[in-house]
């Protein structure tokens, strides 16, 4: 069954799932870039960064809510892995595919710009994909029943 979902209440899904992304994901390229990891490692560390702090911001409601912790994990797993990993795929896409970002340092405006516009992507694409889950009862539909008012 599918219920009509606004693309204001998409996008709102859209950005907060984006938040945990962001930070995992600028904190894994920093960190990469600064010890001057491959390529491909800073890139793993950022992925794995963006779903642990993607998921911990939706557990941190769910959590507020009363609910026990083992559940809270379950809820932000089914909430959130696809668009975590929609998002995921584009921007490390970007970052990988605009030439010399990933190489070019953290004092460099090219590799801040390549992130940021890599996120603005991201959400751009992810947006569309959570108004169909959200639609279908899917994805960030799972956690509004269990946030704290």
């Amino acid at each position: 069954m599918s219920t009509r979902v606004s693309w204001g209440t998409a996008a709102q899904a859209t950005l907060h799932c984006l938040t945990g992304c962001a930070i995992g994901e600028v904190l894994g390229m920093v960190i990469g870039t600064a010890l001057g990891l491959h390529n491909a490692a800073t890139i793993v560390l950022s992925i794995a960064l963006a779903f642990a702090f993607g998921y911990a911001l939706t557990m941190r409601g769910v959590l507020r809510a009363g609910v026990g912790l083992r559940r809270a994990l379950k809820i932000a797993l089914a909430a959130d892995t696809v668009s975590i990993a929609v998002m995921e795929v584009v921007d490390n896409t970007v970052m990988a595919t605009v030439p010399g970002a990933m190489d070019a340092g953290l004092t460099s405006g090219l590799f801040w710009g390549a992130l940021a516009s890599s996120l603005v992507v991201a959400f751009l694409l992810t947006t569309p994909v959570n108004r169909w889950m959200i639609g279908r009862g899917l994805g960030h539909a799972v956690v509004h029943a269990h946030h704290a008012h």
